[in-house]
C-alpha cells in the first residue's frame, strides 16, 4: 500500500510515517517549511494552499490512502482551505482519507463532548478547524475525521511549554482542561483507521482530563523538577480567548480500535 502523509515533518505526521515505514508500507510525506527527517520516506515539498499543486502531487503519487494533518494556528488558508484541497484531490484519485481535526473547535463546557457534537468555536483557529471538517465531510462522506486533543510525548510542543513554565519562561492556564494523548498512541490509531472502513467523526484522545497547569505538575514530577516555580494563571485573567473545559469522550474509539489510548497520568508516571 502507498500512504501519503500530508504534513510529514510535523510531530504527529512524522510518527505516522515512522510506524507506517516499520509496517512495510511505501510512504510519501509532504513538507513545507521543515524537511521530512524520517528514514524510508519519499519526501515531497507541498504548499497545501495551492490547489493545483495538491492535485498534481496526488495524481502523480496515486496513494491508496492519505493521512491529512495540515494546519497553521494563525492561518485560515492552510487550516481550512488546505484541508479542502487535500480532500478533493484524494477523492479524485480514489484514496482513503483520514483527516486530523482538533478539540479546539469546541467552546468548552463541564460535560464531555461526544463524537458527533456540533462545533462551537470561540476563536479563529477553532473556526478554521470546524470549516475544514465541513469541507472534508462534504467532499468525501467516507472519510474518517479524527478529533484529538493535546499531543504529548518527548519532543512535543506541549511538554516543552510545561518545561518553559517551570523555568519561568511561559505561563500555563489553570482553567483550560484537555485530554492529552501520546503521539505514539494517536499515530497507531490513525493507521488503524486508514485500514478500516470507518466514516465520520471520531474522538481519539486520552482518558485523563487535566488542566494545562496540572500537566505542568506531571511533567515536573516526571523530570524531577521543583514545581514551586511553575508559572500559572487563568485564561480569563490573561485576556485570552481560548476554549475552557474540553473533555473528549473517546469511548467509541476505545470500542473500535485495538490501540490502547493511555492517559497522561500513566504516560508521565514517575
Amino acid at each position: 500500500m502507498t500512504l501519503l502523509v500530508v504534513g510529514a515533518s510535523g510531530f504527529l505526521g512524522a510518527e505516522v510515517c515512522r510506524q507506517a515505514v516499520a509496517a512495510g508500507q511505501r510512504v510519501v510525506g509532504t513538507w513545507h517549511s521543515a524537511a521530512v527527517a524520517v528514514p524510508g520516506v519519499a519526501a515531497r515539498r507541498l504548499d497545501v494552499t495551492d490547489r493545483s499543486a495538491v492535485r498534481a502531487l496526488l495524481t502523480e503519487v496515486r496513494p491508496d490512502a492519505v493521512v491529512a494533518t495540515p494546519y497553521r494556528y494563525d492561518d485560515w488558508t492552510v487550516t481550512a482551505d488546505g484541508a479542502a484541497h487535500v480532500a478533493a484531490a484524494a477523492a479524485e484519485v480514489g484514496a482513503r482519507l483520514v483527516h486530523l481535526s482538533s478539540d479546539a473547535l469546541h467552546g468548552g463546557r463541564p460535560a464531555p463532548y461526544l463524537d458527533d457534537d456540533v462545533p462551537t468555536p470561540v476563536n479563529a483557529y477553532g473556526a478554521a478547524k470546524a470549516a475544514a471538517e465541513t469541507a472534508v465531510r462534504a467532499i468525501d462522506p467516507g472519510a474518517a475525521l479524527v478529533r484529538t486533543s493535546l499531543i504529548v510525548g518527548e519532543g512535543s510542543k506541549q511538554i516543552q511549554l510545561c518545561r518553559d513554565a517551570l523555568a519561568g519562561r511561559a505561563t500555563l492556564f489553570t482553567d483550560e482542561v484537555r485530554c492529552p494523548i501520546d503521539v505514539v498512541d494517536l499515530a497507531a490509531a490513525v493507521l488503524e483507521l486508514v485500514s478500516s472502513g470507518y466514516a465520520g467523526l471520531l474522538n481519539v484522545a486520552g482518558p485523563d482530563p487535566v488542566s494545562r497547569a496540572e500537566l505542568g505538575l506531571l511533567v515536573a514530577r516526571r523530570s524531577g523538577l521543583d514545581p514551586v516555580g511553575l508559572n500559572t494563571t487563568t485564561a480569563v485573567a490573561a485576556g485570552v480567548q481560548r476554549p475552557a473545559e474540553v473533555r473528549l469522550d473517546s469511548s467509541r474509539a476505545v470500542g473500535l480500535l485495538r490501540t490502547r489510548l493511555r492517559g497522561v497520568t500513566e504516560l508521565l508516571a514517575s
